[in-house]
C-alpha cells in the first residue's frame, strides 16, 4: 500500500510539473489599433486612427554572440490617419491640422542584451497623400459604424513616397520586487518623419524582465532552455519628451514643391504620456492604453488623447 501511494505521489508531482512548464513559441502574429473613439469622448480629431499588423520571429539563440540573449526580426504594415479637429470640414479656413495619411510596410531587427539593454533598428517605405488611401479608409469606417459623413479630404497633403528609419534604445535603471524603471529613447530619420525622443517607463505588478516581457514583444524565444514565465499582468506609465525635426503629415512632402493646399510648421518640442495595462499568458498578449499628446501645431484648438488596443498570438514551438 505504501508503494502504491508513493507511485501515485510521483505521478501527481510529474503531472503538476509538466503542466507548470509552458512551451516557448518562436513566432508571433497580431495587430495594434489606435483610435480616439476608444475613449468614448465623441471626438474624431488629429491622430484619429491607426491600424498595424505585425509578424515576429525569434532567431536561434545558440547562434548568437555571448552578450546577446535574444534576437527578433519583425515585418509590419500599417496606416496612420490624421484630420483636423473634426472630420467634417466645410471650408479650408477651419483646417487647424492637415488631413493626411501615411501607408507603409517595413521591417525591424531587435537585439536583447543580457544586461537588459535593448536596441532595435527599423526601416520602412510608404507614401503620404491620396495614394495612402486615408480618405477611403475614414469614409469606409464612418459608413460601417454609422458616424457622420466625412468632408474635407480635398485639403489633404499631396503625394510623396517616403523612406524612414528608426533607432530605439532602452535600458533598465532599477527594479525592486514588482516595480521597475527604465530609460526609453528613439531617433527617427527620413523624409516623412525625422525627430528624437526620451522618456521613462515605469511598470508595477506581475512583471517579467525585459528579455521575456510583453513590454518589448520579447515573449517569443527560439530556445527550449529559455525560461519565460507563463503570465504577466501589470500597469505602466510612460512620459516622453519629443523633438520634431520634420513631419510630412503636417508640412507636406520634404521633396515635393507643391506640398498641398494647407500645411503648417510643427511644434518642435512636444510631450506625450501613455498609461495602460498589459496582460500576457501562454500564447496570448492583450494590451490597452491611453495616450495623451500635446499639440502638434500651434493652430490646433486643443491637445489630443486616444486609446490603443493590441492583441498578439504566439505559435510554432521552439526547437
Amino acid at each position: 500500500m505504501r508503494r502504491v501511494a508513493s507511485t501515485y505521489l510521483i505521478c501527481v508531482l510529474f503531472t503538476v510539473t509538466a503542466f507548470g512548464q509552458a512551451p516557448n513559441y518562436k513566432s508571433e502574429f497580431g495587430f495594434r489599433s489606435d483610435n480616439d473613439s476608444f475613449l468614448a469622448y465623441g471626438q474624431d480629431q488629429y491622430y484619429t486612427n491607426g491600424l498595424f499588423i505585425s509578424y515576429r520571429h525569434a532567431l536561434k539563440q545558440e547562434n548568437l554572440h555571448s552578450k546577446i540573449a535574444k534576437k527578433i526580426w519583425e515585418i509590419e504594415a500599417g496606416q496612420y490617419l490624421f484630420n483636423p479637429f473634426t472630420g467634417k470640414i466645410v471650408n479650408q479656413s477651419l483646417v487647424d491640422r492637415p488631413f493626411a495619411a501615411y501607408l507603409y510596410a517595413g521591417g525591424k531587427f531587435t537585439w536583447f542584451l543580457k544586461t537588459e539593454q535593448i536596441i532595435d533598428i527599423s526601416l520602412n517605405a510608404g507614401t503620404i497623400g491620396p495614394d495612402a488611401q486615408g480618405e477611403e479608409v475614414q469614409k469606409g469606417l464612418h459608413d460601417v459604424i454609422g458616424f457622420y459623413p466625412i468632408m474635407g479630404w480635398e485639403y489633404q497633403v499631396n503625394n510623396e513616397v517616403g523612406v524612414n528609419t528608426s533607432l530605439k534604445y532602452s535600458d533598465l535603471i532599477a527594479r525592486t520586487g514588482g516595480n521597475d524603471l527604465s530609460l526609453n529613447t528613439y531617433l527617427n530619420l527620413g523624409n516623412t518623419f525625422t525627430g528624437a525622443g526620451i522618456g521613462i517607463l515605469y511598470r508595477t505588478g506581475q512583471i517579467n524582465d525585459f528579455l521575456s516581457s510583453v513590454s518589448n514583444n520579447s515573449r517569443i524565444s527560439n530556445s527550449i532552455n529559455d525560461s519565460i514565465p507563463r503570465k504577466e499582468l501589470f500597469f505602466f506609465t510612460r512620459p516622453m519628451l519629443n523633438f520634431v525635426g520634420y513631419d510630412a503629415t503636417i508640412q507636406g512632402g520634404l521633396f515635393t514643391n507643391n506640398k498641398g493646399p494647407v500645411t503648417f510648421d510643427p511644434k518642435r518640442f512636444q510631450y506625450s504620456h501613455e498609461i495602460g495595462v498589459n496582460y500576457a499568458v501562454n500564447r496570448w498578449t492583450l494590451n490597452f492604453s491611453v495616450l495623451f499628446k500635446s499639440r502638434d501645431v500651434k493652430t490646433q484648438r486643443k491637445p489630443h488623447q486616444y486609446g490603443s488596443v493590441m492583441m498578439y498570438y504566439r505559435f510554432s514551438k521552439s526547437d
